[in-house]
């Protein structure tokens, strides 16, 4: 024991600053003790009262006399503007464009008593506060030319050979069909614009539309119908309350994980409450100060970013605590063992954890902003965690906790795995040229199978598989051709146009649409004209279109903003299978700008614009990973004094994240936004036990000029804590994979994939490409 705590004492005389700067933080244990407190403080304040910052500044700036009195008040005043009488009528059709939809299925709508029914559903959905306004079947404008009121559904107890007569005019009005009424005629939708002011909470949104619609429609036992609700507003809001309500959940699961993985990898009560505590709370940390900047609604950062930090963190811990079990262990005291072990992997946890959030941290550059919302929140989270981690756990050594690690310090159950690996990575130093080549080649290889990769970008892909949402949007696929809207306007410089040559133009693009499968209900100034009474076609009929009613008109014709459009549905398919079919209209659209000069044409809706932003999913994961690599690189080339070292690191980092893109490519899935997060977070992880590695190899340098001792010494130092780490890392992973939501399953099974790769390269290519590579004069 006396050589042992002499040969300590020398070490950390020749210890770099860097290493002795980290070991100072067990000479400060109030200073630590204080940030502990006030980090948990402030994080507390993000879960209760988040605004406090604002309000503490508004505060003082009314103090101070800056605040005017006009502007403390012009919240009320704003709610009372904002407040929109219920008998306002609608001067415009809304084309399906609304804050939400009322889907309305059922056979019997063109009867006494579904007519009936319908029309006290929307009554009592009008009847609601937060209902400015639903607009239904009998607000559609009549189709006639003196503009005579002449409702859809014929009113009072009218013969069915009445209903059946008003069935077929209902599917032969183009404002009906495809807008409000499906062509087989048993979902109609009712579109519904919101008052915010009198919305509590998200159930005056959702449920109480629901519950408000069935129970007039219960009035009516005869009829059958059912109800669904969806729209903008429905789908934030379903997102939302699900990522909140999962965000306990995850949280146990992350809290859970580290607990169970410490108990299983260490086999000691006050081990496992050490590792563990550190990386509990940085989780807690960052999801209280997410709520101060707003990032509590992101899909990702309280379902992922929770098993995520916890990970990350009990990773640094586990590597921190089998150094200091083997300090013990050689007869060190809790307190030098914890100090020595600052010396030894500080700098490597603070490289991981600069690495880590710089990986993660490149995605604040993407386009996508639940991406960079994503980014943002993982970097609050890397940097919370490693606080938490370097000050928790030296704490914790110097309690009585710290005193009774040495009880466990023989217990490792990865001792005999280890050991079992050995000759294989011997075997690799030995025939290194050879597999550095193989190592390079399978780079290439895959590298070029990962560039086939096609991205895509599908709203329902961050649904619950089987929520009433995803029900609702297959069912308006199947049944109105889709949800979202998009049009193609048509606009002109002149004041003075004919009105033949845009009805000619506009007749053009709407035969054109109609010839597309995947483009649902094309509806034009042209199919206006062409329902009115009388003979011919929309051409002969130009000269009625100053009697159509205003609100019809406006619609799809505005001669004063001089602008028409041609409007049309789009199911949720994904931005890829509408890739051909918007490329073909676009590419008509050139011809049509050539036949008619005059005119200019534009391919609008949020399908069209998740199409046109495609490729910035391509180009976002290679902005993210490719300037993410590269400031890595210069990190691990600085921090090592080494630009081979940096450059050496490149091919086991890269290897797992091509080979992951493989596996998409081979399994037949597309390059997505969730691809994008789980590559670029993934390479800041795949890179840790990297440097654990490189870290504990330049140490063993400083005593050998073997290199192959001084890799074999880094392989035992630090190989337990890089399996360890990862076999956490892919059971947090796989825990994902149990999630209702399609994307968080991509993330985890993609990452469980790099992580295990990761492994592999790091301990068999890694060592072989340090012997083969790195042969410094000595």
């Amino acid at each position: 024991m006396v050589d042992s705590q002499s040969n300590l004492s020398e070490t950390q005389a020749g210890s770099p600053f860097a290493a002795r700067w980290f070991a100072s933080i067990m000479d400060y244990p109030i200073l630590s003790a204080t940030i502990v407190v006030l980090m948990s403080i402030l994080a507390a304040g993000g879960y209760g009262y988040p605004d406090w910052p604002r309000d503490l500044h508004d505060w003082l700036m009314s103090a101070s006399g800056e605040l005017h009195p006009e502007v403390r008040q012009e919240s009320s005043q704003g709610q009372t503007n904002r407040k929109r009488s219920k008998s306002q009528s609608v001067t415009r059709a809304s084309l399906g464009r609304s804050h939400a939809v009322v889907v309305v299925e059922t056979p019997d709508l063109f009867s006494v008593d579904g007519a009936a029914a319908y029309r006290n559903v929307v009554k009592k959905l009008n009847e609601l506060d937060v209902v400015a306004y639903a607009r239904s079947l009998d607000d559609a404008p009549p189709l006639n030319i003196f503009g005579l009121a002449e409702p859809i559904l014929p009113i009072g107890h009218a013969s069915p050979q009445r209903f059946s007569v008003a069935r077929e005019k209902a599917l032969k009005h183009p404002l009906v069909v495809g807008m409000m009424l499906s062509p087989d005629a048993t979902t109609v939708l009712i579109e519904v614009m919101y008052d915010f002011v009198f919305a509590q909470d998200t159930t005056d949104l959702t449920t109480k539309l629901l519950q408000t619609a069935r129970a007039a429609a219960a009035e009516y036992p005869s009829v059958k119908v059912d109800f669904q609700v969806t729209g903008p507003v429905p789908f934030y809001e379903f997102i939302r309350e699900t990522n909140r309500s999962n965000e306990l959940k995850y949280q146990l699961v992350g809290y859970g994980m580290i607990v169970a993985m410490a108990i299983l990898l260490f086999r000691g009560f006050s081990v496992v409450l050490v590792v563990s505590m550190a990386p509990i709370c940085g989780v807690a940390w960052t999801l209280g100060f997410l709520r101060y900047f707003g990032l509590e609604d992101n899909p990702f950062s309280f379902v992922i970013l929770p098993v995520l930090l916890s990970l990350v963190g009990f990773t640094d811990g586990v590597h921190m605590m089998v150094h200091i079990r083997t300090l013990i262990q050689e007869g060190a005291k809790p307190f030098d063992a914890c100090k020595r072990t600052l010396e030894l992997v500080g700098k490597a946890c603070f490289l991981t954890s600069l690495t880590t959030a710089i990986g993660m941290g490149s995605l604040v550059f993407a386009h996508h902003k639940v991406v960079r919302e994503f980014g943002w929140a993982c970097v609050i989270g890397v940097v919370s965690t490693w606080i938490s981690v370097m000050l928790i756990i030296p704490l914790a050594c110097r309690t009585r906790v710290g005193k009774r690690l040495a009880r466990t310090s023989k217990r490792d159950v990865l001792d005999h795995f280890l050991s079992r690996i050995s000759p294989i990575v011997g075997s690799m130093i030995h025939h290194r040229k050879l597999v550095s080549t193989i190592a390079i080649l399978l780079l290439l290889v895959l590298s070029c199978i990962a560039l086939t990769l096609k991205p895509d970008d599908q709203k329902s892909s961050s649904l619950p598989q089987g929520s009433d949402l995803q029900k609702s949007l297959d069912h308006l696929d199947r049944s109105m051709g889709g949800l979202d809207i998009c049009n193609i306007t048509v606009g002109w410089a002149e004041s003075k146009f004919d009105e033949i040559d845009v009805v000619t133009t506009l007749t053009e693009l709407d035969a054109m649409l109609r010839k597309e499968p995947l483009i649902g209900h094309p509806l034009s100034l042209p199919r206006l004209l062409e329902a009115l009474p009388g003979e011919g076609t929309a051409i002969d009929k130009v000269s009625m279109i100053e009697l159509l009613p205003p609100p019809l008109k406006l619609a799809l014709f505005d001669p004063d903003n001089r602008s028409a459009s041609v409007t049309f549905r789009c199911m949720d398919l994904g931005s890829a299978a509408y890739s051909e079919t918007f490329q073909r209209i676009e590419n008509y659209l050139e011809v049509m700008k050539l036949k008619h000069p005059n005119f200019e044409f534009v391919l609008q809706g949020d399908p069209v614009g998740r199409w046109h932003h495609l490729y910035r999913i391509v180009t976002d994961l290679v902005t993210s990973l490719g300037s993410a690599s590269v400031v890595i690189f210069l990190v691990l080339s600085l921090a090592y004094r080494s630009i081979r070292i940096g450059l050496i690191s490149v091919v086991p980092n890269i290897l797992p994240l091509v080979a992951a893109a493989t596996w998409l490519k081979i399994t037949g899935q597309p390059l997505e936004i969730v691809s994008v997060c789980c590559f670029t977070v993934c390479l800041g992880i795949a890179v840790d036990d990297t440097i654990h590695f490189l870290s504990r190899y330049q140490e063993e340098t400083r005593h050998t000029n073997d290199r192959k001792e001084a890799i074999e010494r880094a392989f035992q130092g630090v190989g337990t804590g890089m399996v360890m780490t990862t076999l956490v890392l892919i059971a947090g992973f796989g825990s994902v994979l149990f999630s209702e939501t399609r994307d968080h399953r991509i993330f985890g099974s993609l990452g469980i994939v790099t992580l295990a790769v990761a492994l592999i390269c790091d301990l068999f290519l890694l060592p072989a490409m340090l012997m083969q590579f790195d042969s410094k004069k000595e």
